[in-house]
């Protein structure tokens, strides 16, 4: 199945040059509860901001990545996932495919998504994320992703926790409203590791 990453996804929003451009001194911190810290940033010549999404999971490294390979439950934790499946893989790169769920009358969008997965000397892992919107036909009644980039990184800290960074940046095609589209960079990555953390943790 490969070390795909799934919730990457929903997010299903972003762009890699405009993570880049979106310095540290830019991220700006605009939720902090139930131990998840969002921050956003600007990024030029979109419309759209960058987000990250930062917490501690109380658990061990192996069981973070199972739960993440599991493409079959993975829209049980990230957030407004209907639909998810494995696409391709070879080697350390999985292709994904994830539908999501808009509000009426917002059309619903799909992406695809490349994932990349590296893991470190000191047994960090990276899965790197990059949307590929041309990888299958477009589905009808569905609005393509049209960019995303992004990436998770999972580092052990000790005590058994393990620190998990969720950014991505997306433009996310089509007609979105402004109030949507300023609800879900904030919503995506607080509520997609809420309820990761909250299934890691389950015993």
């Amino acid at each position: 199945m490969g070390r795909i990453l799934r919730c990457m996804l929903l997010a299903s929003l972003c762009t890699l040059t405009g993570l880049s451009l979106a310095s540290e001194s830019q991220w700006r911190l605009v939720k902090d509860e139930a131990g998840v810290q969002v921050y956003l940033a600007e990024v030029p010549g979109s419309r759209y901001q960058a987000y990250r999404g930062v917490t501690l999971m109380r658990t061990e490294m192996a069981r973070l990545l199972t739960v993440q390979e599991d493409v079959v439950a993975s829209c049980a934790w990230v957030y407004a996932c209907e639909e998810q499946r494995l696409l391709a893989s070879d080697g350390e790169v999985d292709w994904l495919y994830t539908r999501l769920h808009t509000p009426w009358p917002v059309a619903g969008r799909d992406s695809i998504i490349q994932v990349r997965t590296r893991t470190a000397a000191d047994g960090s892992v990276k899965r790197q994320l990059r949307g590929v919107p041309d990888y299958l036909p477009q589905q009808p009644r569905l609005v393509r992703v049209s960019k995303f980039e992004g990436f998770w990184q999972m580092r052990p800290v000790g005590e058994g926790q393990v620190e998990v960074i969720y950014q991505a940046h997306t433009e996310p095609g089509g007609s979105l409203p402004a109030w949507l589209a300023n609800s879900f960079v904030v919503d995506v990555p607080f509520h997609t590791l809420l309820a990761l953390r909250r299934l890691v943790e389950a015993r």
